[in-house]
């Protein structure tokens, strides 16, 4: 492999070596074909060595295998599969492998599992990893959670080799025990939503949190060309932590860290039809992603749904953050409004107790009846 200016990391026990900087190739099934295969091709023109997808990212692994059919031997590919049974676990790692074009995978990871898989324990499931890698399947055995005590369970069973979790510079405590953890039982930590689901927006303090760890691989969320060279522009160049940073990093996680939606979908499908890893998180995306998108009646109508909410429970039962999903709806209620003899016809209704105003504008809100506040659109879109 080149020589990048890049810092090389090494995934615990695997002995799997690559630059601090992967892909997650979760977004690209939202691209074409063609597309895809160019974004994937770049990513490793650009140095790119380490590729993570799953069974359940749709057509991700046949991009993948598109991309890089005849270069096998120059990457590392880690997948997962959710299946909870034998029999769905050797059926998804057959589809895997033949999408992928491959004979083996570098990681197969257990995905967003809600138990630590052992020997012995019933499932069978730790034993198809076994078997697996055994037949020359796969090379060494990982596991994705999002939940804490089952993460913290997988790293002391000294079962995994890697583990997959969310980590970005919003994360807790908590969240940063767990790298520890890693560390300390030699075992290599690939950090997934390392934007937040897309409430960081400023790749330099993501990139440079990433760089204070030797043994953290970040995997980043691909699906445009332009976000690609984003990335790559920091092989030759990655950002420091410096004081600068690590100031603005302060100052975000002051406003972000909290009872938040990830965004991760482990909620869905909502039996309201309610799009909820979108509309719990819908103040917070207008306001640091904002976007004339947002704003479109399709995402008015989404939003309405909220209305519609049955209480029944099922998302906070399934979500891995334990948070109270149904109040968290009601609160991020947003409309769009008119107000016939204003100048600045159209606004933003928010609840005042859950969203900040940007710092940025200066132009005076309007405060409403029931504890809401709007703001006029033409000052949020500039």
């Amino acid at each position: 492999m080149e020589d990048f200016i890049m810092k090389m990391i090494t995934l615990g026990t695997t002995g799997i070596t690559v630059p601090q900087n992967a892909f997650g190739a979760l977004p690209v099934q939202r691209v074409n074909m063609d597309m895809a295969v160019q974004i994937l091709r770049r990513a490793y023109e650009g140095g790119m060595r380490f590729f993570d997808t799953a069974r359940a990212y749709s057509d991700s692994e046949e991009k993948l295998g598109h991309a890089f059919e005849g270069m096998r031997d120059k990457i590392f590919i880690a997948s997962k599969t959710m299946g909870r049974t034998p029999k769905d676990f050797k059926e998804q790692l057959d589809t895997s492998l033949r999408l992928l074009k491959t004979d083996y995978l570098d990681i197969y990871q257990f995905h967003c599992v809600y138990q630590c898989y052992r020997p012995g324990d019933g499932t069978g499931m730790y034993e198809c990893m076994l078997e697996a890698k055994e037949q020359g399947k796969i090379r060494h055995i990982g596991v994705t959670s999002h939940k804490l005590d089952v993460a913290k369970e997988c790293i002391e069973s000294g079962l995994y080799e890697t583990l997959q979790f969310p980590f970005s510079y919003i994360s807790t405590e908590k969240e940063l025990e767990l790298v520890r953890m890693c560390k300390e039982h030699n075992m290599g930590f690939i950090a997934m939503k390392g934007l937040a689901g897309g409430l960081i927006n400023n790749s330099r303090a993501a990139f440079a949190f990433m760089t204070q760890f030797d043994h953290v691989l970040p995997i980043w969320g691909i699906q445009k060309m332009s976000e690609l060279e984003e990335w790559l522009s920091y092989m030759d160049q990655p950002p420091a932590l410096d004081d600068e940073i690590l100031s603005f990093i302060e100052k975000e996680k002051s406003e972000l860290i909290g009872d938040f939606c990830r965004g991760c979908g482990y909620c869905m499908p909502c039996p309201a039809g309610i799009l909820i890893n979108n509309c719990a998180r819908m103040s917070l995306m207008v306001r640091r992603a904002p976007s004339k998108a947002w704003l479109n009646e399709t995402w008015q109508e989404n939003m309405k749904k909220i209305e519609g909410c049955l209480h029944c429970n099922q998302c906070m039962k399934k979500c891995p953050y334990q948070l109270n999903t149904p109040e968290l709806l009601q609160m991020k209620i947003i409309r769009r409004f008119s107000l016939g003899k204003c100048r600045c016809r159209e606004f933003l209704l928010f609840n005042i107790d859950l969203i900040k105003a940007p710092a940025s504008l200066q132009a005076p809100y309007l405060f409403l009846k029931h504890n809401f506040y709007a703001i006029r659109l033409h000052d949020l879109m500039n």
